[in-house]
C-alpha cells in the first residue's frame, strides 16, 4: 500500500474524481442565453436549472453509503462517474425543459455518488503523516478548483456556439472514467467496512460545527455563480462569454493556493481560518463596488486567494476532529449541509434583499460580504481559544 501511495499516478488518478465536484454550477455563464430558450417558464425556473444539481448530490450523498456496503468503494465511483457523464451531456440533444431539469438533478446525483469519497479516500491512505494529508487535502481542492477553471474557460467558447454545446463539458469524465478504473487499486469490498459496522458510525460536536460553518460558507459563496453573470451583464461590464472567462481565470487562483496549501498549514496553522475568510470578506467588498472588469477582476482575485485558503482548512479540520471510524460519516454530513446551502442560496440571498429592499446583483455582493464578516468574526475567536487552549497544553 505504501508503494501504491507514493506514485504520482496513483495520486493524480485518486484526486482526479474531484474535477467534477465544482462543475456543476459552471453552466450559469450561458444562463442569459437560455432565458428565451424555454416559453412559458420563469427567469427563475431557468436559474434552477443551475442549483438543481446541488439538490441531487444530497439525494446521492445520502445513497452512497449504502452502495458502498454493497458494491465497495470503487464500483460506486464508477457508476457516478457514468451518471455524471451521460446525465450532464444530455442537454446537448434536448431542448425539453423538464428534461432537462431531470438530467440535471441527476448530474447532480451521480456527483453525489463519490462526492465524499472523494475528500474521505485520502485520510485512508495518507492520515499517518500529518503534513502529507494536509498537502493531498490542498491538491483535492486544486483538482477541483482545476476542473471548475477549465469548465468555465470551455463554456466561454461554447457559448460562442450555442447554449446547447455548453453541455460538452461533461465529456471530460471519459479520461478520469480510464485514470480511476486502471490507476486506483481498491477493493470490491473491503473487509474493514464489516469491522466498522461492528462500531456505529458517529459524528462529535466538531463535525456539527464545522457542517453549519460549511453550510453558511457556501450559501454565501454562490453568489459568484449565480449573480456574477447578471452583474457584468446588467452593468455593462462585459458578456456572457467574458462573464465565464473571468470565473475561469478567477478559479485558476484557488490551484496554486491549494497546491501550497501544506506549505500554509506548516507555517500559520489555524491562522489560515481568519487569513481566508477575511481575504473573502474583502473580495467581496471589492465586487460589490468594481466598476470596470480589470478592477472586478482584480477584486475576483483577492476573492479566489481567500476562499483557496479557508476551504482546504476547514476539510483538513474535519479530517483530523471526525472520530477515526467515522471520517466518511462526518464528510457526509458536512457536504450534504454544503450542498443544502448551495441549492437554497438564490431563495435565501433574494429573501435578504428583499428585507432591505435591494434590487441590483451589487447589493447581492453585499449581502455576502456581510456574511463572510461575521464568519471572518467568529474564525478570530477561534484562533485566539485554539492558541490559548495550546498555550495551556504547553
Amino acid at each position: 500500500m505504501k508503494e501504491t501511495k507514493d506514485k504520482l499516478i496513483f495520486k493524480v488518478s485518486l484526486l482526479s474524481i474531484s474535477i467534477f465536484l465544482m462543475m456543476a454550477p459552471q453552466i450559469s455563464s450561458a444562463l442569459p442565453l437560455m432565458y428565451h430558450a424555454f416559453p412559458g417558464v420563469s427567469t427563475a425556473g431557468v436559474e434552477t436549472l443551475s442549483t438543481v444539481p446541488n439538490f441531487g448530490i444530497i439525494v446521492g450523498l445520502l445513497i452512497s453509503p449504502f452502495l458502498v456496503r454493497f458494491w465497495g468503494q470503487k464500483p460506486t465511483i464508477l457508476v457516478g462517474l457514468v451518471i455524471t457523464m451521460l446525465a450532464g451531456t444530455f442537454p446537448m440533444y434536448s431542448s425539453v425543459y423538464m428534461l432537462i431539469l431531470v438530467s440535471r438533478f441527476l448530474i447532480g446525483l451521480g456527483i453525489g455518488l463519490f462526492n465524499s469519497l472523494a475528500v474521505s479516500l485520502i485520510p485512508e491512505f495518507y492520515k499517518s503523516n500529518e503534513e502529507e494529508l494536509a498537502s493531498m487535502i490542498g491538491f483535492q481542492n486544486v483538482m477541483s478548483s482545476i476542473g471548475a477553471a477549465l469548465a468555465s474557460f470551455m463554456v466561454s467558447y461554447l457559448v460562442t456556439i450555442s447554449w446547447h454545446a455548453a453541455f460538452a463539458i461533461y465529456f471530460l469524465v471519459i479520461p478520469v472514467l480510464i485514470l480511476f478504473t486502471f490507476f486506483v487499486p481498491l477493493k470490491k469490498k473491503e473487509p474493514v467496512v464489516q469491522q466498522k459496522n461492528k462500531n456505529k458510525q458517529h459524528i462529535n460536536g466538531p463535525v456539527i460545527l464545522i457542517s453549519i460553518l460549511m453550510f453558511f460558507i457556501f450559501m454565501f459563496y454562490m453568489p459568484m455563480s449565480f449573480a456574477l453573470p447578471s452583474l457584468i451583464v446588467n452593468e455593462k461590464l462585459g458578456t456572457s462569454s467574458s462573464a465565464a472567462l473571468l470565473s475561469g481565470i478567477s478559479t485558476l487562483v484557488g490551484i496554486p493556493m491549494g497546491a501550497s496549501f501544506g506549505f500554509f498549514f506548516k507555517k500559520l496553522h489555524d491562522k489560515i481560518f481568519p487569513v481566508g475568510f477575511g481575504l473573502v470578506t474583502v473580495g467581496f467588498i471589492l465586487v460589490s463596488v468594481a466598476s470596470n472588469m480589470i478592477f472586478l477582476f482584480f477584486a475576483v482575485l483577492v476573492l479566489g486567494f481567500g476562499f483557496g485558503l479557508g476551504v482546504p482548512y476547514m476539510y483538513n479540520w474535519l479530517d483530523w476532529a471526525a472520530p477515526e471510524d467515522s471520517i466518511n460519516l462526518g464528510t457526509t454530513v458536512v457536504l450534504v449541509l454544503v450542498n443544502i446551502g448551495c441549492f437554497i442560496s438564490p431563495t435565501v440571498v433574494d429573501a435578504i434583499l428583499g428585507l432591505v429592499n435591494g434590487t441590483s446583483s451589487r447589493q447581492i455582493m453585499l449581502i455576502s460580504a456581510a456574511a463572510f464578516a461575521i464568519i471572518f468574526i467568529y474564525s478570530v475567536i477561534h484562533y485566539i481559544n485554539v492558541h490559548r487552549q495550546k498555550l495551556a497544553r504547553e
